[in-house]
């Protein structure tokens, strides 16, 4: 009996074709400064904000999955935030992942993906063990980077930052399957759910 495939999946609040479009343009400034092949970029058109990662999952997960995901857009409503700022994990002594930053100070974002994190864990997946710190990944440092790239990755952060990039609406959650393939992952929703939409 053929193995059912498995899926890699998230769930994520997907961004308007003008923040796209400034987060290219920002991608571009730092291609710019940091060494040529130190970074996997990520495509601009594939950006997103990650509210969980779930992994690999079965096809049979999927429609409770969805069940969960719409009880938490229904209970939600849509809400405004901010992207803008940059910077990278864990530090800029030490660069790993470059990002623009996300600011909703009213504390929505963060209560959207706790009860999104805590549906999901009634279904059995593990919350994450780091705090909720929402960013938007733009690319990420080569392993094989040297130190002396790493120094110009976070000098170029640092001297480059991002400013305000734009307001953004969040007025659905996206369950998105993400394929890996040698050009890079490919995205594909499985579901979508508007915030404060009843059925």
């Amino acid at each position: 009996m053929p193995t059912a495939e498995m899926l890699r999946t998230f769930v994520a609040l997907p961004l308007s074709a003008e923040t796209h479009a400034r987060l290219t343009e920002a991608q571009r400034a730092f291609m710019r400064t940091c060494p040529e092949g130190s970074v996997r970029w990520v495509k601009p058109e594939g950006i997103h904000l990650t509210l969980f990662f779930l992994g690999e999952i079965g096809p049979d997960r999927v429609a409770p999955i969805q069940t969960a995901l719409a009880a938490v857009a229904r209970a939600a409503t849509p809400f405004a935030f901010q992207v803008q700022g940059s910077g990278c994990f864990p530090n800029l002594k030490r660069p790993r992942v470059l990002w623009v930053g996300i600011e909703e100070p009213n504390g929505r974002l963060a209560a959207l993906q706790a009860a999104v994190s805590a549906a999901l864990a009634q279904l059995g997946f593990q919350p994450e063990e780091r705090d909720f710190s929402p960013h938007l990944t733009l690319g990420r440092v080569a392993k094989e980077a040297s130190p002396a790239d790493l120094r110009r990755i976070g000098e170029a952060l640092a001297q480059a930052p991002v400013g305000r990039l734009g307001e953004e609406q969040a007025a659905e959650l996206v369950f998105f399957r993400s394929l890996l393939k040698p050009t890079g992952a490919e995205y594909t929703p499985l579901a979508r759910f508007r915030l404060g939409e009843p059925g």
